[in-house]
């Protein structure tokens, strides 16, 4: 059977930390206070120069060079974001002329926090049907952009990032490596718990984020862990299988709660919230890659990706390393 078997990993954070105390300076926060409702510590905050597309391209060059692979030997870059650098054109086409790679498709997803599994999802269609050979499927944001700096509950869940994959189509046998399954869902009737308040077609204006916090933890347990089950039936493994879980990196507590929905060990889920915030797209991408490159994740490893975002939207893709 063809698969979409990964070939390598990277990812790019901003220059600039920026420390639970940072922001104590100027809000009405505490470092313990974000500590104990979110398990942050820092984030990192794109500066002048820093933005969607460099990032991405940061991003993607060390997943190529983890790959062994030239720009030219890409056919398809899938980029998620809902940070793009300009409305208009697709942030994977400027990615795509940075790094050199003439000719490959290019397009952008928007499914906010979920979309680097809606990116994965996308690019593993395309390369199992024989439209690309070799994708770069990537996760960048720079949400600093779009936050309101006065609003505590907000602001400090936040950072910037990119983290990209490079899968390739292959030939394998039922139990090899590649991407199992892949499940994805949306529900826009709860559009109002999690949005940003301008666009190009309402306000004329990028607008900044809003969010009701508590209902949105409420649905994320339920659908990350309904998702990861649909996931699970469909690859026909069961949760004990699971020697990781890379998931969308929102919140400790959600992390906490979908683990122990699952009855899965908080020991086998990748956890970066500490270090890097919510990075929207780019979190599940930049888990991933930090494990790789520590050693958790290994070749054989059953990994199980997971997020939910704005939208609402969500999704899961279980891969055999």
């Amino acid at each position: 059977m063809i698969r979409s078997v990964l070939k390598g990993s990277g990812s790019a954070l901003p220059a600039r930390v920026v420390s639970n105390q940072e922001l104590a300076e100027r809000l009405d926060t505490s470092d313990e206070w974000i500590r104990e409702r979110t398990g942050i510590t820092q984030r990192y905050i794109a500066g002048e120069g820093e933005t969607t597309s460099t990032l991405a391209t940061a991003a993607a060059r060390a997943a190529l060079a983890d790959a062994g692979l030239e720009p030219g030997e890409i056919d398809l870059i899938v980029l998620a974001t809902a940070t793009p650098d300009s409305t208009f054109p697709a942030t994977a086409v400027q990615v795509q002329h940075a790094l050199g790679s003439t000719g490959s498709a290019a397009f952008d997803v928007a499914a906010v926090c979920s979309g680097f599994l809606y990116a994965l999802g996308a690019a593993d269609s395309m390369l199992r049907t024989g439209m690309a050979s070799r994708a770069l499927v990537i996760g960048a944001e720079t949400f600093s952009r779009i936050l309101d700096w006065e609003d505590r509950t907000t602001c400090v869940l936040f950072g910037d990032g990119a983290g990209a994959i490079v899968l390739g189509a292959e030939e394998v046998a039922e139990d090899g490596p590649g991407v199992l399954a892949t499940r994805l869902h949306a529900a826009g009737e709860h559009r109002e718990l999690l949005y940003v308040d301008g666009g190009p077609s309402t306000t004329g204006t990028v607008g900044k984020l809003r969010m009701k916090g508590r209902e949105v933890f409420r649905h994320a347990v339920v659908n990350l862990a309904a998702v990861l089950e649909e996931v699970l039936e469909a690859a026909d493994f069961a949760a004990t299988d699971i020697d990781w879980v890379v998931p969308h990196q929102a919140n400790l507590r959600i992390l906490d709660a979908t683990a122990r929905k699952l009855q899965l060990p908080i020991e086998k889920v990748v956890v970066t919230v500490d270090r890097h915030a919510n990075t929207s797209a780019a979190s599940v991408p930049l888990a991933f890659d930090v494990a790789r490159r520590d050693g958790r994740i290994k070749p054989g490893d059953l990994v199980m990706m997971e997020a939910m975002g704005g939208g609402f939207t969500w999704g899961a893709s279980l891969l055999r390393m």
